[in-house]
Protein backbone atom coordinates (compact mmCIF):
# COMPACT_ATOMS: atom_id res chain seq x y z
CA UNK A 1 0.00 0.00 0.00
CA UNK A 2 2.93 2.31 0.73
CA UNK A 3 4.14 2.11 -2.88
CA UNK A 4 0.65 2.95 -4.20
CA UNK A 5 0.50 5.95 -1.88
CA UNK A 6 3.93 7.20 -2.98
CA UNK A 7 3.14 6.56 -6.66
CA UNK A 8 -0.15 8.45 -6.50
CA UNK A 9 1.68 11.27 -4.72
CA UNK A 10 4.15 11.46 -7.61
CA UNK A 11 1.30 11.40 -10.15
CA UNK A 12 -0.44 14.22 -8.28
CA UNK A 13 2.78 16.25 -8.26
CA UNK A 14 3.18 15.84 -12.03
CA UNK A 15 -0.50 16.63 -12.60
CA UNK A 16 -0.16 19.72 -10.40
CA UNK A 17 2.78 20.93 -12.52
CA UNK A 18 0.92 20.21 -15.78
CA UNK A 19 -2.19 22.05 -14.59
CA UNK A 20 -0.09 25.00 -13.43
CA UNK A 21 1.63 25.16 -16.82
CA UNK A 22 -1.76 25.00 -18.55
CA UNK A 23 -3.11 27.79 -16.35
CA UNK A 24 -0.06 29.96 -17.08
CA UNK A 25 -0.39 29.30 -20.83
CA UNK A 26 -4.11 30.07 -20.81
CA UNK A 27 -3.41 33.14 -18.67
CA UNK A 28 -0.88 34.45 -21.17
CA UNK A 29 -3.20 33.76 -24.10
CA UNK A 30 -6.11 35.34 -22.22
CA UNK A 31 -4.09 38.46 -21.44
CA UNK A 32 -3.07 38.82 -25.10
CA UNK A 33 -6.59 38.24 -26.36
CA UNK A 34 -8.04 40.64 -23.83
CA UNK A 35 -5.46 43.29 -24.78
CA UNK A 36 -6.33 42.93 -28.47
CA UNK A 37 -10.10 42.89 -27.88
CA UNK A 38 -9.98 46.01 -25.70
CA UNK A 39 -7.55 47.71 -28.13
CA UNK A 40 -4.70 47.97 -25.67
CA UNK A 41 -2.69 46.41 -28.53
CA UNK A 42 -3.22 47.92 -31.95
CA UNK A 43 -5.73 45.80 -33.89
CA UNK A 44 -3.58 46.24 -37.03
CA UNK A 45 -0.34 44.88 -35.59
CA UNK A 46 1.13 41.47 -36.33
CA UNK A 47 0.49 40.35 -32.75
CA UNK A 48 -3.20 41.22 -33.09
CA UNK A 49 -3.48 39.27 -36.35
CA UNK A 50 -1.77 36.28 -34.72
CA UNK A 51 -4.08 36.46 -31.70
CA UNK A 52 -7.24 36.74 -33.82
CA UNK A 53 -6.15 33.89 -36.09
CA UNK A 54 -4.65 31.42 -33.62
CA UNK A 55 -5.69 32.29 -30.06
CA UNK A 56 -9.23 33.66 -30.27
CA UNK A 57 -10.70 30.47 -31.80
CA UNK A 58 -9.66 28.69 -28.58
CA UNK A 59 -11.89 31.07 -26.60
CA UNK A 60 -14.88 30.82 -28.97
CA UNK A 61 -16.85 28.23 -26.93
CA UNK A 62 -16.57 30.33 -23.78
CA UNK A 63 -17.36 33.48 -25.74
CA UNK A 64 -20.66 31.95 -26.90
CA UNK A 65 -21.56 31.11 -23.29
CA UNK A 66 -20.62 34.57 -22.05
CA UNK A 67 -22.63 36.30 -24.75
CA UNK A 68 -25.65 34.03 -24.12
CA UNK A 69 -25.46 34.96 -20.44
CA UNK A 70 -25.48 38.67 -21.34
CA UNK A 71 -21.76 39.35 -20.86
CA UNK A 72 -19.28 41.08 -23.10
CA UNK A 73 -17.27 39.02 -25.59
CA UNK A 74 -14.04 40.73 -24.45
CA UNK A 75 -14.40 38.99 -21.08
CA UNK A 76 -14.43 35.46 -22.55
CA UNK A 77 -10.64 34.93 -22.18
CA UNK A 78 -10.77 35.84 -18.49
CA UNK A 79 -13.74 33.53 -17.91
CA UNK A 80 -11.82 30.76 -19.70
CA UNK A 81 -8.85 31.33 -17.39
CA UNK A 82 -11.16 31.21 -14.36
CA UNK A 83 -12.71 27.96 -15.64
CA UNK A 84 -9.27 26.37 -16.13
CA UNK A 85 -8.10 27.41 -12.65
CA UNK A 86 -11.29 26.25 -10.91
CA UNK A 87 -11.30 22.96 -12.82
CA UNK A 88 -7.67 22.34 -11.88
CA UNK A 89 -8.31 23.08 -8.22
CA UNK A 90 -11.37 20.84 -8.11
CA UNK A 91 -9.59 18.02 -9.96
CA UNK A 92 -6.54 18.12 -7.69
CA UNK A 93 -8.69 18.34 -4.57
CA UNK A 94 -10.85 15.43 -5.68
CA UNK A 95 -7.88 13.23 -6.58
CA UNK A 96 -6.14 14.09 -3.30
CA UNK A 97 -9.31 13.28 -1.38
CA UNK A 98 -9.71 9.92 -3.15
CA UNK A 99 -6.03 9.14 -2.46
CA UNK A 100 -6.44 9.87 1.25
CA UNK A 101 -9.66 7.85 1.51
CA UNK A 102 -8.09 4.85 -0.21
CA UNK A 103 -5.16 5.05 2.23
CA UNK A 104 -7.57 5.39 5.16
CA UNK A 105 -9.56 2.37 3.94
CA UNK A 106 -6.39 0.31 3.54
CA UNK A 107 -5.17 1.11 7.04
CA UNK A 108 -8.63 0.51 8.52
CA UNK A 109 -8.95 -2.87 6.83
CA UNK A 110 -5.51 -3.85 8.09
CA UNK A 111 -6.74 -3.13 11.62
CA UNK A 112 -9.33 -5.88 11.33
CA UNK A 113 -13.09 -5.82 11.99
CA UNK A 114 -12.90 -2.88 14.41
CA UNK A 115 -11.09 -0.79 11.79
CA UNK A 116 -13.66 -1.70 9.14
CA UNK A 117 -16.48 -0.78 11.52
CA UNK A 118 -14.93 2.62 12.29
CA UNK A 119 -14.35 3.25 8.58
CA UNK A 120 -17.97 2.48 7.67
CA UNK A 121 -19.30 4.67 10.50
CA UNK A 122 -16.95 7.52 9.53
CA UNK A 123 -17.94 7.36 5.86
CA UNK A 124 -21.65 7.14 6.70
CA UNK A 125 -21.54 10.22 8.87
CA UNK A 126 -19.41 12.07 6.31
CA UNK A 127 -22.06 11.44 3.64
CA UNK A 128 -24.81 12.63 6.00
CA UNK A 129 -22.86 15.83 6.78
CA UNK A 130 -22.29 16.40 3.07
CA UNK A 131 -26.02 15.98 2.46
CA UNK A 132 -26.80 18.52 5.20
CA UNK A 133 -24.32 20.94 3.67
CA UNK A 134 -25.79 20.46 0.17
CA UNK A 135 -29.26 20.99 1.54
CA UNK A 136 -28.32 24.25 3.26
CA UNK A 137 -26.54 25.56 0.15
CA UNK A 138 -29.53 24.62 -2.03
CA UNK A 139 -31.84 26.59 0.28
CA UNK A 140 -29.73 29.71 -0.29
CA UNK A 141 -30.29 29.43 -4.04
CA UNK A 142 -33.91 28.28 -3.67
CA UNK A 143 -33.36 25.08 -5.63
CA UNK A 144 -36.25 22.68 -5.85
CA UNK A 145 -36.01 19.66 -3.53
CA UNK A 146 -37.14 17.58 -6.50
CA UNK A 147 -34.16 18.62 -8.62
CA UNK A 148 -32.06 15.57 -9.51
CA UNK A 149 -28.98 17.43 -8.22
CA UNK A 150 -30.43 18.03 -4.76
CA UNK A 151 -33.00 15.29 -4.21
CA UNK A 152 -30.42 12.89 -2.74
CA UNK A 153 -29.66 15.39 0.03
CA UNK A 154 -33.33 15.66 0.96
CA UNK A 155 -33.76 11.89 0.95
CA UNK A 156 -30.74 11.41 3.23
CA UNK A 157 -31.56 14.18 5.71
CA UNK A 158 -35.33 14.59 5.97
CA UNK A 159 -35.66 11.70 8.42
CA UNK A 160 -33.58 13.62 10.97
CA UNK A 161 -34.66 17.19 10.19
CA UNK A 162 -38.46 16.66 10.24
CA UNK A 163 -38.63 15.65 13.94
CA UNK A 164 -36.23 18.46 14.86
CA UNK A 165 -38.43 21.02 13.08
CA UNK A 166 -41.39 20.00 15.24
CA UNK A 167 -39.36 20.72 18.40
CA UNK A 168 -37.03 23.60 17.44
CA UNK A 169 -38.68 26.84 16.28
CA UNK A 170 -37.18 28.96 13.52
CA UNK A 171 -35.30 32.10 14.50
CA UNK A 172 -36.91 34.72 12.29
CA UNK A 173 -36.58 33.24 8.82
CA UNK A 174 -33.62 31.04 9.75
CA UNK A 175 -34.13 27.33 10.26
CA UNK A 176 -31.42 26.16 12.66
CA UNK A 177 -32.34 22.47 12.53
CA UNK A 178 -29.48 21.63 10.09
CA UNK A 179 -26.99 23.08 12.60
CA UNK A 180 -28.52 21.09 15.44
CA UNK A 181 -28.53 17.96 13.26
CA UNK A 182 -24.87 18.52 12.34
CA UNK A 183 -23.83 18.68 15.98
CA UNK A 184 -26.10 15.76 16.80
CA UNK A 185 -24.39 13.70 14.10
CA UNK A 186 -20.98 14.58 15.56
CA UNK A 187 -22.06 13.49 19.02
CA UNK A 188 -23.62 10.27 17.71
CA UNK A 189 -20.51 9.45 15.68
CA UNK A 190 -18.37 9.98 18.77
CA UNK A 191 -20.58 7.56 20.71
CA UNK A 192 -20.49 4.92 17.98
CA UNK A 193 -16.72 4.99 17.41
Amino acid sequence: METVYVTTGAVLAVLRAVLLAAAVAVGGAAALSWAVRTRRISPFSGVARLVRGRVDPLFAPMERRVVRAGGQPAHAPLWTLAAVVVTGIVLLSLLGYVREEVARASYALQAGPRGAYVLVVTWTFAVLRLALFARVISSWFRLSPYSPWIRWAFVLTEWMLAPLRRVIPTIGMIDITPIVAYFGLSILQGLLT
